[in-house]
């Protein structure tokens, strides 16, 4: 669509300077010679850009500004002045104005000021248009606290939410950073034990000495330092959920009062000749494949299939790139109300980045990412330049001319740089076409153009 423009100023050299100027550069353009006049002409017309003087007869910019407040949300106005300084400038930014420029002015500074604008005016459409989106995803495509669109994830959820509902030992699988705990957590809370306590595990971190005390407790004098009885987690769980992470960990010897606990329901304390009955819902999760564990003899067989009744497997944030945007902006919401920004945003050339990165510490690295990104960022759009420099510099395998063409013809090679690129951009997004135009950078239509002329199914 055209923008068009409203001029705003008592000189008529000026007028004309900027009508042509503004034509030339291809907008439609007014132009009126005070603010009363302005005000007529925003009564009939949506301007995108109004340039407006200030100091004018009749009708001044300041009052102009006042007398049309409720009708310039949507126009981005932009003070001319030979007069004044810092002071005018941000008087008139309170007043609603966009951007200030002094006169005399180059004609470079009016198109520069003009481009900022609308460049603001477009990240603003696209993030309106963005959280709409993200809305009615999250609304379809989420599970506890995690959001997902990918076909991948959808599964996930799906499966999750009705896993929730039943007291099934579950155990979910995938590397470090892709959510576990956060599925773990969506069980526990889904289901029928979400009044009572949830109580996570690292198997890993707990030193081996303490881990039967920690998992099943205590009683007074059972060991030097058990100076009183103590609650082991498993009874403190019980009538929730407890999530045994990293279970792969778990030592050989603490395998068999876990199985025991499995099949019996019930615990004993270290130094306690009884046991005691518990329900609890145990949800286990591992990085490692405890069948490959099991064939080396590092876990137990049959704890394993006691554990394993239902998986879940979450798969890596490069198997569902797609996902990426979406969790983008959910981290940005997350720490502007964390650390009080206002980040609206990510450029093209900087999702280009994320979307290109293996991501080896799949979504906790992505979340590290833009925590630090909205820190160091100096303007209300995240770019290039807030990526750590790892990403910046991360390099793909280059393809020489020789290796996809050794004929002489440009149009033919065009065309064979073209698929090239497509499928290329394509892959990387996994088939999303919406991410490959944006990798491109060519419109969506043009993207569906090509794919139709080159034959290209994905």
């Amino acid at each position: 669509m055209e923008k068009r423009i409203l001029i705003i100023d008592d000189e008529e050299n000026m007028r004309h300077m900027l009508t042509a100027l503004l034509n030339e550069s291809g907008f439609v353009v007014d132009a009126v010679a005070d603010g009363a006049l302005g005000l007529a002409k925003i009564e009939e017309t949506h301007y995108n850009f109004i340039f407006c003087d200030i100091r004018m007869p009749n009708m001044d910019g300041m009052m102009f500004l006042k007398a049309a407040a409720d009708k310039l949300e949507n126009s981005y106005v932009i003070m001319m002045s030979a007069y004044g300084g810092i002071e005018t400038a941000v008087e008139s930014m309170k007043l609603g104005a966009y951007d200030y420029i002094s006169k005399p002015f180059q004609t470079d500074e009016v198109l520069l000021t003009l481009r900022k604008a609308d460049e603001r005016e477009r990240l603003k459409n696209e993030n309106i248009i963005l959280k709409e989106q993200i809305k009615d995803i999250a609304d379809k495509s989420s599970f506890g606290k995690m959001i997902a669109k990918s076909r991948a994830m959808k599964s996930v959820f799906k499966l999750a939410e009705k896993v929730a509902q039943y007291d099934t030992t579950v155990m979910i699988t995938g590397d470090s950073g892709t959510g576990k705990e956060l599925i773990a957590r969506g069980l526990h809370y889904g289901g029928n034990r979400a009044k009572s306590p949830f109580i996570p595990v690292n198997c890993g971190g707990i030193p081996e000495a303490l881990l039967e005390s920690e998992l099943f407790g205590h009683k007074k004098g059972a060991f030097t330092g058990a100076n009183k009885n103590y609650t082991g987690l498993f009874e403190a769980a019980n009538s929730g959920t407890i999530f045994l992470d990293e279970v792969g960990d778990l030592p050989f010897a603490l395998q068999v009062k876990l199985l025991r606990v499995l099949q019996e329901n019930e615990v004993r304390s270290v130094g306690d000749t009884r046991a005691k009955m518990i329900d609890v819902r145990v949800v286990a999760a591992t990085s490692k494949n405890l069948e490959h564990e099991v064939e080396a003899g590092n876990f137990r067989e049959d704890l394993f299939y006691r554990l394993n009744v239902l998986p879940i497997h979450l798969p890596a944030l490069i198997e569902r790139s797609e996902d990426i945007p979406l969790l983008c902006e959910h981290f940005i919401e997350r720490f502007n109300m964390k650390l009080g920004r206002n980040i609206t945003g990510i450029t093209p050339s900087a999702m280009s980045l994320l979307l290109q990165h293996n991501w080896p510490g799949n979504v906790r690295e992505l979340e590290n990412v833009i925590e630090r990104a909205v820190v160091m960022a100096e303007e209300t759009v995240l770019g290039r330049e807030n990526l750590p420099q790892k990403l910046v510099n991360q390099t793909k395998p280059a393809h020489s001319v020789e290796d996809i063409f050794n004929g002489f013809s440009i149009k033919a090679g065009k065309e064979i740089l073209e698929k090239n690129l497509i499928r290329r951009a394509l892959e990387a997004t996994k088939g999303n076409r919406t991410q490959a135009a944006r990798l491109l950078e060519i419109s969506h239509p043009s993207l569906l153009s090509k794919l139709k002329i080159y034959n290209i199914r994905m």
